[in-house]
């Protein structure tokens, strides 16, 4: 390849020196080092090599300087007129998104690209092209993700309100002498949880699973001022498995005149064994408060447990339980111990 020669006298090149100083446009900023690295003697394909570009695009912005000078490095597109991208489109886009095709008479559940450009001329009469459409995207910061599955609460919307209301109040109000705690149990299993992992172009990782599943269960309780969680473990989800930690929070805080447990509506929560003991030995100093039905959300502890799936379980390769149980019991030591800093700091 034949090499490009361009000469230009010191004052035209001291003048696009200080442009360039004062260019914030990315693209133009680029185009201007493409002519300063031809100038001070390099080929087009050294400029390319570079600044990480094609040489034919060196090439042409080269061809277009000595056509029209300086100003064939500004962007031509700013002629084109206003940007269809524009705050009320972009609002409107976000509102869309948010909600589902079906919402807007369509039979397909779910978006593509395709589907909000059509959806977007009929409401703004505005067409954009696909790639357009998925800068419009990143610009109001859309991600595509996987659904969440969830079951509809089946209370009134208003008998639901009134209960989380009075669970925040208990929070806001409790004593200080009584502690207030989120409750759930966690299902811990050999064979890992695959979820997303970042890879390199061309390969797919691989988790090794042991084929014959093992479980262990975890039945925690977050307190609510410090954020430290106590929990105990089991081979079996049971009442059983939830009295223990009733029995190991009756002991952990002996000084606390009444212990509230915020909690869902689980069976092994409301069995006999359990009223019996909260009846019994433990009457007076462990108080159960039910959430409304199908509302994990409103359980504060569940994020606990998707950090401990997210640094522990998913895509593991533990070769066994008893590493496993190893690695969940460290990492909820060190979140405690973060906590206990905090703290005291």
């Amino acid at each position: 390849m034949k090499k490009i020669v361009l000469k230009v006298r010191v004052s035209v090149k001291e003048r696009l020196s200080r442009n360039l100083r004062r260019c914030r446009d990315a693209r133009t900023r680029l185009w201007y080092l493409m002519i300063f690295n031809v100038i001070n003697g390099r080929s087009a394909r050294q400029t390319a090599e570079v600044l990480k570009v094609h040489h034919t695009t060196v090439g042409r912005v080269i061809e277009k300087f000595r056509r029209y000078g300086e100003a064939g490095l500004y962007d031509g597109r700013a002629d084109n007129g206003a940007d269809k991208l524009d705050e009320d489109y972009l609002q409107r886009l976000h509102t869309i998104v948010a909600k589902t095709p079906e919402d807007y008479g369509w039979q397909r559940p779910s978006w593509t690209r395709e589907l909000l450009v059509e959806t977007m001329v009929r409401l703004t009469g505005v067409r954009i092209h696909v790639t357009t459409m998925s800068r419009a995207l990143a610009l109001i910061k859309a991600r595509r993700g996987r659904p969440r599955p969830t079951v509809g609460c089946p209370w009134r919307k208003a008998a639901k309100t009134r209960r989380l209301r009075q669970l925040q109040e208990l929070i806001t109000r409790v004593p200080r002498r009584e502690r207030v705690f989120y409750e759930d149990e966690v299902d811990i299993h050999l064979n890992p949880k695959i979820g997303w992992d970042w890879m390199v172009r061309g390969q797919q990782k691989e988790v090794l699973t042991p084929g014959q599943n093992e479980k262990r269960y975890l039945a925690g309780a977050l307190d609510v001022r410090t954020g430290v969680v106590v929990w105990v473990e089991g081979e079996r989800k049971t009442s059983y498995l939830f009295l223990d930690l009733l029995d190991q929070l009756h002991q952990e805080f002996p000084d606390a005149r009444c212990l509230h447990l915020i909690l869902d509506n689980y069976r092994i929560h409301k069995s006999d064994i359990v009223f019996a003991a909260l009846g019994g030995y433990l009457a007076g100093r462990i108080k159960l408060h039910f959430l409304p039905p199908y509302c994990p959300d409103h359980n504060k502890i569940e994020r606990v447990w998707q950090d401990l799936h997210a640094n522990v379980t998913r895509n593991h390769r533990q070769p066994n339980m008893t590493k496993l149980m190893e690695a969940v019991r460290y990492y909820l030591r060190k979140r405690n111990r973060r906590k206990h800093r905090l703290i005291a700091a």
